[in-house]
């Protein structure tokens, strides 16, 4: 945690919640790396996949990036304002092996099921960000109920087509 100059006297800033603050931070830098992976993923799968039925999927998944990219911009800006340190690659703990490059670039159902699980995971980990902020960090819990309801929409569309590739 970076050393402060100045004590806020109040709210998430204050000493009084050193211990809460840093919870947080830990709980958005490992938002942060979450959506760092899903860039990387996307981006792989939206340059991988084949076929007539993969474009799609492949063009959403493009799309995606940014605003998964987004998010992670978001998630770092935070970790700095709560005194923290955004990491750098040497810290990047890879954990979606379901969103991996397979070997038929023409399945997509894998990898609609591999977004729906990352989805999945981010939805519940942003659901633990805002019941660890409640009563205590409004800023960060505004905003990422913003971002929850990004990912509850990308879980949802992928939900879909995953109901037309398995028809």
């Amino acid at each position: 945690m970076t050393t402060r100059t100045h004590n806020a006297g109040v709210g998430i800033l204050s000493d009084a919640h050193t211990a809460k603050r840093e919870e947080i931070v830990d709980l958005l830098t490992k938002a942060y790396w979450a959506e760092v992976e899903t860039v990387a993923n996307y981006l792989a799968a939206s340059s991988n996949l084949d076929g007539i039925r993969a474009k799609e999927i492949a063009s959403d998944l493009a799309g995606d990036v940014q605003e998964e990219l987004g998010h992670a911009r978001q998630f770092a800006e935070r970790i700095k304002e709560l005194y923290g340190t955004v990491p750098g690659s040497s810290e990047f703990p890879a954990e979606q092996t379901f969103l991996q490059p397979g070997d038929d670039p023409t399945d997509v159902a894998t990898v609609i099921r591999g977004v729906i699980t990352a989805e999945a995971g981010a939805i519940e980990l942003y659901n633990r960000i805002i019941e660890a902020t409640d009563g205590v960090d409004w800023a960060t819990q505004d905003m990422v109920v913003a971002i929850l309801k990004d990912e509850e929409g990308h879980m949802r569309t992928y939900e879909r087509y995953l109901r037309e590739y398995e028809d």
